[in-house]
C-alpha cells in the first residue's frame, strides 16, 4: 500500500512541474508579443521617438556666436577692400615715378589751367583715349590720352580725364597736359587710375583746353 501512495505522490509532483513550465513559456511568449507590437509602430510608449524642436518658430536676437561671425566677415571684407585700394595707389605712385619730371610738371600745369574753364573746353575734338594693356601698367587701369594739335600754330593742351563707375558716378579725376606742340604733332601722355581693378571703371574726356 505504501508503494501505491508513493507512486501517486510522484505523479502529482510531475503534473505540477509540467504546469509551472507551461506557465513560464506562456509568460515569455506574451512578453515577446508585446515587444513585437511595440516595434511594429503600435500605440505603446516604447515606440515614441522625440522630435527635434522647430527652430523656424523661434524668435528673439540672433545667438551671439552667429552675430560675431557676421561681424567678422564684414570686417574682413572691409579690410580686403582697403588693402586693395592701398595697393593700387602704391602701384600708381611707383608707375608715375618712372615718368619724367617734365611730364609731371605738365600735368600739374594742366590742372591749374582747367580750373577756370567752363564747360568742356575748346579742344575736345583734338583729344581721344586709347586703352593700355594692364600687363604694361602693373595691373593698373591706364589710358593713353592722344592729343593732336590740329591748328597751324604751336599750342599747349590741358585735359581732364574722369573715371566713372557702372552707375555713371565720377569716382576719380586725373589731369594730363602737353606743352608747345607744333602744328600736326601728337602727344600721348597717360592718365592712370589709383583705384583697384574691381569694380571696373570707364574713362572719358571731361574737359580739353587749348591755350
Amino acid at each position: 500500500m505504501s508503494d501505491g501512495v508513493s507512486e501517486a505522490k510522484s505523479k502529482l509532483l510531475r503534473t505540477r512541474a509540467a504546469s509551472a513550465v507551461v506557465g513560464v513559456v506562456m509568460t515569455v511568449v506574451g512578453a515577446t508579443a508585446l515587444v513585437s507590437c511595440s516595434d511594429d509602430g503600435g500605440d505603446g510608449d516604447a515606440s515614441v521617438t522625440p522630435s527635434a524642436p522647430d527652430t523656424a518658430s523661434f524668435s528673439g536676437p540672433v545667438p551671439s556666436a552667429l552675430s560675431s561671425l557676421g561681424a567678422s566677415v564684414k570686417e574682413s571684407a572691409r579690410a580686403a577692400a582697403s588693402s586693395a585700394a592701398a595697393s593700387a595707389s602704391a602701384r600708381a605712385s611707383e608707375f608715375e615715378a618712372s615718368v619724367s619730371a617734365e611730364v609731371a610738371r605738365a600735368n600739374r600745369a594742366a590742372e591749374q589751367e582747367l580750373k577756370d574753364v567752363d564747360g568742356k573746353g575748346n579742344a575736345t575734338a583734338d583729344v581721344s583715349l586709347t586703352g593700355k594693356p594692364r600687363s604694361e601698367t602693373s595691373g593698373l587701369l591706364a589710358v593713353v590720352v592722344n592729343i593732336t594739335n590740329r591748328t597751324d600754330e604751336t599750342a599747349s593742351y590741358a585735359v581732364q580725364v574722369d573715371f566713372r563707375d557702372s552707375d555713371g558716378n565720377v569716382v576719380e579725376t586725373r589731369f594730363v597736359g602737353a606743352e608747345d606742340l607744333a602744328p600736326g604733332v601728337r602727344a600721348t601722355p597717360l592718365a592712370i587710375s589709383r583705384k583697384p581693378p574691381e569694380p571696373p571703371l570707364t574713362a572719358e574726356v571731361a574737359k580739353a583746353q587749348r591755350y
